[in-house]
């Protein structure tokens, strides 16, 4: 396919995406939901079809191919020509800088709709109305909705103890449009996407997981060669005595490399982007709900603030005529002089034009809530989210299945884990009392994930059958002092199940015959 034709053909697709509205409601319905699932995973397999096309016909590194443009030395070239080379050097460069971006939104798309897609396997799946065996939505789809016992006959059923955020889903970057989306946040917006972005990819350096070596030694004719080899993290700080152990005291280290883990807990720049975003816009529709409640509750006046506003939004953009539209300190002298003078006639400031104590105050009362609450929602929300999946998934089937969180890391280190130690109080108790939503407040989160990922390698030749869900409830009773009741409501699982995998965990950590004990004993040096 000719690149221009294959460009102008992404550029139509995502266009009809993003003319296309998405919307989540009545998703209980299965015809809702199946259409809904279907579309997205339509668009899909054709965004992925449109990558592999480019992929081929090299959009990946579309400015190499300006190096056969170059110009030569410039006493080669005749005085005419330069200014033709310098024109096609021009187009060339601009049809790659048109690749880089097409590839670049079509890239956005394919994350955003697999995101998509992972929170509805999450949300629901059907079963088959003879033989009872259950299906995902991918399976059911492949299967052109015939069961292997030949039924067609299915009930839905809604996941509702699975992690999933379906309401993002609108607001996901679907047509690759994830720079126009970012330029319509608020100021307290692009301060919330930066947050959630920071915790999605972190700014600090990974742990060490290994220390690659490059060694001068002799052998047992006394003739020097070099070795190349790999110490494990345990020897971050005593490698060089661990060589001399090995090796005797005449070797000499010529190399050294430290292999870190990479910090970011989804590993993929476009995925990270367009969570972020979701979460952001659907944290301001949140915040659209519960922000009027919130001042009212907090303020001692909150038609007069809502006033104040309405005063200072009338004169923010305003000009007069008789003022030079390039004088900027004058225009702002004015607008300023006219706030004062609507302010004093309404009693909210004094004859030196300072606004009253009690106002002042809920200004500073309602910048708090702005900046401890409203615009910590977000990361609040994403936190609570990945923290409660990886409590309440196995370590196969984040490999393995299409979660909400693509490119999700399956196991944090220690490093990775330190973004869990936040603890939005204010934000989850706002939650809770003015939403529906149900997050419980936990100490330590970091701790938790440690105990979880390492109750997974204790128990990963277990024949034990767990309820992942329940047993992430679990171990948060066993480590915490959370009621059991409160963190079932929260995990939406029976107390029943939960105690169950109570007396799993303590078979795995406590195992009472010789058998048992021997076969703990063979994991741990695994």
């Amino acid at each position: 396919m000719p690149e221009s034709v294959l460009v102008n053909k992404a550029e139509t697709y995502l266009k009809e995406i993003a003319n296309d509205s998405i919307s989540v409601d009545n998703l209980e319905n299965f015809e809702n939901f199946k259409d809904l699932y279907f579309k997205l995973d339509d668009r899909l397999n054709y965004l992925q079809s449109l990558k592999d096309d480019m992929d081929a016909q090299g959009y990946t590194t579309p400015f190499i191919a300006l190096n056969k443009y170059g110009t030569k030395a410039v006493s080669d070239v005749a005085m005419d020509e330069i200014g033709e080379n310098s024109r096609h050097n021009q187009i060339f460069r601009g049809r790659a800088n048109d690749k880089k971006n097409i590839l670049d939104r079509v890239k956005s798309a394919i994350d955003s709709h697999k995101i998509a897609i992972g929170n509805l396997e999450q949300f629901g799946y059907v079963k088959c109305n003879s033989c009872y065996k259950k299906y995902s939505m991918s399976e059911y789809k492949n299967r052109d909705g015939k069961c292997s016992c030949g039924s067609q006959g299915f009930t839905f059923k809604i996941k509702r103890d699975a992690t999933h955020r379906i309401e993002i889903i609108p607001h996901l970057p679907l047509s690759g449009n994830y720079m126009v989306l970012r330029n319509e946040f608020s100021s307290y917006g692009r301060e919330s996407l930066k947050q959630v972005l920071n915790i999605l990819k972190q700014e600090r350096k990974g742990v060490v997981k290994t220390i690659s070596l490059s060694i001068r030694l002799k052998d047992k004719n006394n003739r020097l060669y070099r070795r190349k080899l790999t110490l494990g993290s345990e020897y971050v700080d005593d490698y060089e005595e661990e060589l001399r152990n090995r090796f005797g005291q005449n070797v000499r280290i010529e190399g050294l490399r430290f292999n870190r883990t990479k910090p970011a807990i989804i590993d993929d720049k476009h995925a990270r982007t367009a969570l972020a975003i979701a979460y952001v816009k659907y944290a301001e529709d949140i915040i659209a709900d519960i922000r009027d409640d919130i001042l009212k509750r907090n303020l001692t006046d909150f038609k007069r603030i809502n006033k104040y506003d309405e005063i200072i939004a009338e004169y923010e953009n305003q000009h007069p005529d008789f003022i030079d539209e390039y004088d900027s300190d004058a225009i702002e002298s004015w607008r300023k002089s006219k706030i004062v003078e609507k302010l004093k006639n309404l009693n909210y400031c004094d004859g030196q034009g300072n606004i009253k104590r009690s106002l002042s105050r809920d200004l500073k009362k309602r910048d708090n809530i702005y900046q401890n609450i409203l615009k910590n929602i977000a990361s609040a929300l994403i936190i609570w989210d990945i923290f409660r999946y990886y409590m309440t998934t196995s370590n196969n089937s984040r490999k393995i299945d299409l979660g909400p969180f693509p490119y999700i890391r399956v196991e944090l280190d220690r490093e990775q884990r330190k973004v869990f130690q936040a603890d939005y109080i204010r934000v989850i108790e706002t939650l809770n009392n003015l939403t529906d939503l149900k997050i419980i407040s936990i100490e330590d989160k970091d701790l938790l994930l440690y105990e979880k990922f390492k109750f997974e390698k204790q128990s990963r030749s277990s024949h034990i059958k767990f309820n992942h869900v329940a047993l992430g409830a679990a171990l948060i009773n066993e480590n915490s002092d959370i009621p059991l009741e409160a963190i079932c409501n929260a995990f939406n699982i029976n107390e029943s199940r939960v105690k169950k995998e109570i007396k799993n965990i303590d078979i795995i950590r406590n195992p009472i015959s010789d058998r048992s004990k021997k076969f703990l004993e063979l994991i741990k040096k695994q």
